[in-house]
């Protein structure tokens, strides 16, 4: 029997497996009719009839300067691919001015360019921390950092509680009491566990670099990280500045700071933060990533960071995706934006609340965060993701189950993602669908209790037993 066979037979048993604990990933597409409650656009630029109209006018006019006829056979520059990798003939002109630009706009000092966010983490964190480092991670990071970390030549690599970051999940754990829905993570805290390694000589003398991972806004509890906190604690164990904090601003650039510039620069923390990976497909609405850093730190990562080296860089067309959105963020077009998403998180946490006290449902088939969220996602904490995720698609709202390993176990969710061009219509809808499927498990419930009494009764009487 071919190998090749084999294999297939254990690929098969472990997919089974993974389906029996129903943890089984599929793709699907979504329905053009449903409304979006899933995807990470936040503020709908992809569909912003202003953004496109600039995209469009920018490749019409690269386009144009490329039809020379001067230039000889083959000479047109290419708006479909780079060519190759930034080291190779991947680099522009173009490229190198829109990372000044992105930098001036988050107040960085240097950008580099990486073609998504991933590659960014991977590329950071797999070559900067040496032998005789620390990596601090929050507990919840982004898969992506671990991935960086495995790569990384670290010595050590310690995860901390995120509750002990995150003021919105403190609340919820206390809220929850105990329960397995939310629970309070057993790990030590970002504080406690720097007091820890600052008790190493390497780390005490300042021989040995700390690197401290968060993110700004995390995608799946929509919480905030403490940032303040997070420097106030790493200046008080490193006093001798090792301590280096890397922040992950994938979901909250766009939403928070001025004109979207992240949560790093509405805290006016830029000089306290080591390095920021933005990615450009959540409220950005395009894709790619970029580290915002040093000068040094950018040209060790031209040197060392591998999903730089040995990746096609981007091409135009997405060089110009960024390069408009930025345009638009610089004059001042997502404001209207924000206020009306700010405006439909609050509406949501509203109707949601609503509806636990009108049918005063148990927290294990539903609850939601006490406190109305900072951000458009929405987690709805559920034992019953799938079944809540399938009822809401039926009904036309495209939402999704987030269960383990993606979550922990025992914080499955429906995740909501609120964004701009939604309307309270879909929202009252979407809420409604919700609160049938609750009535409908109340009652499904309730059937079954009723026939466990009349099985109980009968084992009691002995109803069904033939008479004498």
């Amino acid at each position: 029997m071919p190998e090749s066979c084999k294999l297939d037979r254990k690929l098969d048993a472990l997919l089974a497996r993974r389906k029996s604990h129903g943890r089984l990933r599929r793709l699907s597409t979504t329905r053009p009719e449903s409304a979006d409650f899933s995807s990470n656009g936040y503020l709908s630029l992809s569909t912003n009839p202003v953004v496109q109209k600039s995209l469009l006018a920018c490749l019409a006019a690269e386009v144009s300067a490329s039809e020379d006829g001067n230039r000889p056979c083959g000479s047109r520059r290419s708006i479909l691919g780079s060519g190759g990798s930034r080291l190779l003939d991947g680099n522009s002109p173009f490229a190198e001015s829109l990372e000044l630009k992105i930098a001036a706009f988050h107040g960085a000092e240097t950008a580099l360019l990486f073609t998504s966010a991933y590659d960014a983490n991977c590329g950071l964190l797999g070559c900067v921390p040496q032998i005789g480092d620390v990596i601090l991670y929050d507990e919840l990071i982004h898969a992506s950092v671990h991935d960086g970390m495995r790569m990384s030549r670290a010595t050590k690599k310690i995860p901390f509680a995120h509750d002990s970051i995150s003021k919105t999940s403190r609340r919820r754990c206390t809220d929850v009491g105990g329960s397995r829905l939310g629970r309070q993570s057993e790990m030590q805290g970002l504080d406690d566990t720097l007091r820890q390694i600052s008790e190493s000589e390497h780390v005490r003398s300042g021989e040995s670099n700390v690197f401290i991972c968060v993110e700004g806004l995390y995608s799946m509890d929509g919480d905030v990280v403490s940032l303040d906190e997070v420097v106030r604690s790493v200046d008080r164990h490193l006093p001798l500045g090792n301590g280096h904090i890397v922040v992950d601003e994938a979901h909250s650039v766009g939403i928070f700071g001025d004109d979207g510039r992240g949560l790093v620069s509405q805290l006016g923390l830029e000089s306290k933060v080591w390095a920021r990976v933005v990615g450009f497909g959540k409220a950005m609405g395009c894709a790619g990533g970029v580290v915002l850093c040093s000068s040094t730190t950018r040209a060790y990562l031209i040197n060392y960071a591998r999903s730089l080296i040995y990746t096609t860089s981007m091409a135009f067309t997405s060089l110009a995706s960024i390069d408009v959105v930025y345009s638009y963020l610089m004059g001042g077009g997502i404001r209207p934006l924000r206020r009306r998403l700010e405006s439909l998180i609050r509406h949501t946490h509203r109707q949601l609340s609503v509806l636990c006290d009108q049918l005063q449902v148990d927290r294990r088939t539903l609850h939601i965060q006490e406190v109305p969220s900072k951000s458009p996602v929405v987690p709805v904490f559920t034992a019953y993701p799938r079944d809540l995720a399938e009822h809401c698609q039926r009904f036309g709202f495209m939402v999704r189950p987030i269960v383990a390993p993606t979550v922990p176990a025992g914080s499955e969710r429906v995740r909501i993602c609120l964004h701009s061009t939604n309307t309270t219509g879909e929202i009252d809808g979407l809420c409604r669908a919700i609160g049938i499927w609750i009535q409908d498990r109340v009652a499904v419930a309730r059937r079954r209790a009723e026939d466990d009494k009349v099985v109980e009764a009968r084992d009691v009487f002995g109803w069904d037993k033939p008479r004498l």
